[in-house]
């Protein structure tokens, strides 16, 4: 069974995430399999090439570094700064670079889910009926996202936050670790959702709420 050339951007602690997902799916004797190149960062630090030297995963060097060498992968990015990871998707993306989906076999997807390119579905995540996840959307560790949901382009859904039925999550739009937003509402773009909030009115664009109920 031949394997998709993989390279993940972000070495940080997301990006080593990413790992276990793409070494999941490898191991669940699946169709899609990944060979994993390795890892790109544009400021790597010594604590993280540490950590990826004893997982036996390679560094590559930077974007620009891998770009210019134009090596046949996809790509995904295991970064969570949703700006950063908008900005390195239409870099990849302009120099002819296609992203792929990582579902990682433990997560639970129901039907209809659609998931767009470079979108990263974690272990535990649940996703029930209805639902549409934009270009390169996180949705982590145990993240539950209700049906008729919309997450719009590089929203990220935080470990454990709870995403009720018929929200729309703005892009760029973070639901923070915990966090629970309730039906129908909406978080407009780019923003943030604290940890352990609890959303019961629509958030508006570039704003940070926290508490409980968030303001």
């Amino acid at each position: 069974m031949s394997a998709t050339p993989l390279v993940i951007v972000g070495m940080g602690g997301l990006g080593r995430e990413v790992i276990d997902v793409v070494e999941a799916i490898n191991a669940a004797e699946r169709d899609e399999r990944y060979e994993l190149l390795g890892m790109l960062d544009d400021a790597p630090r010594p604590e993280n090439l540490d950590l990826l030297a004893d997982r036996r995963v390679a560094y590559l060097g930077t974007c620009a570094d891998w770009l210019r060498r134009a090596k046949d992968a996809v790509y995904v990015v295991g970064i969570a700064d949703a700006g950063v990871r908008r900005a390195i998707d239409q870099e990849f993306s302009a120099a002819g670079f296609q992203a792929t989906t990582l579902v990682h076999p433990a997560a639970t997807l129901g039907s209809p889910v659609t998931a767009g390119p470079g979108s990263i579905v974690c272990a535990g995540a649940r996703l029930t009926t209805n639902i549409s996840l934009g270009r390169h959307v996180h949705v982590h560790v145990n993240a539950t996202v209700g049906h008729d949901s919309v997450l719009a382009d590089y929203a990220s859904a935080y470990p454990l936050s709870a995403i009720s039925g018929s929200c729309r999550i703005g892009p760029r739009a973070t639901v923070g670790a915990h966090a629970v937003v309730l039906q129908g509402l909406q978080v407009g773009a780019g923003a943030f959702v604290g940890a352990g909030a609890v959303v019961t009115r629509d958030v508006p664009r570039f704003t940070t709420v926290v508490g409980v109920p968030a303001k």
